[in-house]
Order: C-alpha cells, then sequence, then structure tokens
C-alpha cells in the first residue's frame, strides 16, 4: 500500500471508525464498557489492527498522542506498552525545553511521556480499525515519522501536528489548526471523518 493509500472512501466504506469521547470520571455521556467491548470485538472481524488517536490531560493544556497495534481476543486495545505509543514532546524530564520551546525549536522525544500509558488520563480517543495490510503501512510511517521528528516547537510543530502527519497518511481529514487544546484537537478529528 503506497503512502496516503488509505483514503477516506476506504474509511467509510470498509475501515471502521470507533469514535469514544473519554471524560473525567462520572462525566455524562459516557459509553458503557460492556456495550463499547460488544461493539469492539463485532468490529473487529477482518480488522484486527487499530491506530486510536489520544490526548490526556497535564499540568499545562495536555497533550496528543496515539497507540496502535493489534486488538486482543476480545477485540479490544488491552494493556499499552511503551513501544505501542508514538507522540512528539520536548526531551528530558524537567520543564526547561518545554518552556524554551515556545520561543524556539528544542530537541524532541517520539515515544511516551509521562501519563500516555495510565488510561485515567486520558480527556479524548478516536480509534481507526485496519486490516494487517493497511496497519503494517502505516506502523512503517509511524517508525519513519519517530525516526524523523528530532525538534518540537509549541507553535510550529508540537504533538497535534505530530498526529496530523499520521492522520493525513492514512487519508483522515485533519484540523489545520495545531493550536487546539489536545481534547479539542481529537475530537475534532474525530469529527471530520464520522
Amino acid at each position: 500500500m503506497s503512502p496516503g493509500s488509505l483514503t477516506r472512501r476506504h474509511l467509510t466504506a470498509g475501515a471502521l471508525l470507533i469514535v469514544s469521547t473519554a471524560f473525567a470520571a462520572g462525566a455524562q455521556g459516557r459509553e458503557s464498557p460492556r456495550s463499547a467491548s460488544k461493539r469492539s470485538a463485532a468490529s473487529a472481524v477482518g480488522r484486527p489492527f487499530y491506530v486510536e488517536f489520544r490526548s490526556r490531560y497535564a499540568l499545562s493544556y495536555g497533550h496528543t498522542f496515539l497507540v496502535h497495534g493489534r486488538l486482543n481476543s476480545r477485540g479490544q486495545i488491552g494493556q499499552v506498552t511503551a513501544d505501542q505509543v508514538a507522540g512528539l514532546h520536548p526531551k528530558g524530564e524537567g520543564p526547561q525545553l518545554w518552556t524554551v520551546g515556545h520561543l524556539m525549536f528544542v530537541p524532541a522525544e517520539t515515544g511516551p511521556s509521562d501519563g500516555d500509558l495510565e488510561d485515567e488520563y486520558i480527556s479524548a480517543r478516536f480509534r481507526v480499525l485496519l486490516t494487517e495490510a493497511e496497519y503494517r503501512d502505516v506502523a512503517a510511517f509511524i517508525e519513519e515519522k519517530k525516526r524523523s521528528s528530532p525538534l518540537w516547537h509549541a507553535a510550529l510543530y508540537n504533538c497535534n501536528a505530530f498526529v496530523r502527519d499520521i492522520a493525513l497518511h492514512m487519508g483522515l481529514q485533519a484540523p489545520t489548526d495545531t493550536l487546539m487544546y489536545p481534547p479539542k484537537y481529537i475530537n475534532a478529528l474525530a469529527a471530520m471523518n464520522r
């Protein structure tokens, strides 16, 4: 499959898009785990792979990233490991590069950041189910993006821009405004691809 060959037509005609918004505990409108589990298991037939675009809460304005891999036997994502996470963020543990990155490009990392592996911090999510061939193409593109994205800037190339590039490669429509708060960005991405 060539880059960008998973078009919107393919997604709406074949791949199932699972859209759900994660809210803080107790928020209205949350789908029950039982109904989500039944839908996921039924949907995974023929499309056992996924890319899930996510946002999470943080001390700042939050973070946008994605997880990807193969669904488990129950059609669920299951326990996410560090190698399944891709996202762009300033390098290191402290706030120094994050602060400077609002003025100039700073060194970046493209794996998990603090909180990406913990479900309780998720503020929004948008899942796309894929065939094995579609997934191989996207996974290769994700790895290339991880290798070729060494810099982060809060306004010019941030976490939203990083996942936007991957969404566009998949043939999805994506918001051009990469300065949105992460949950708003993920929810807009989901709305554009319903």
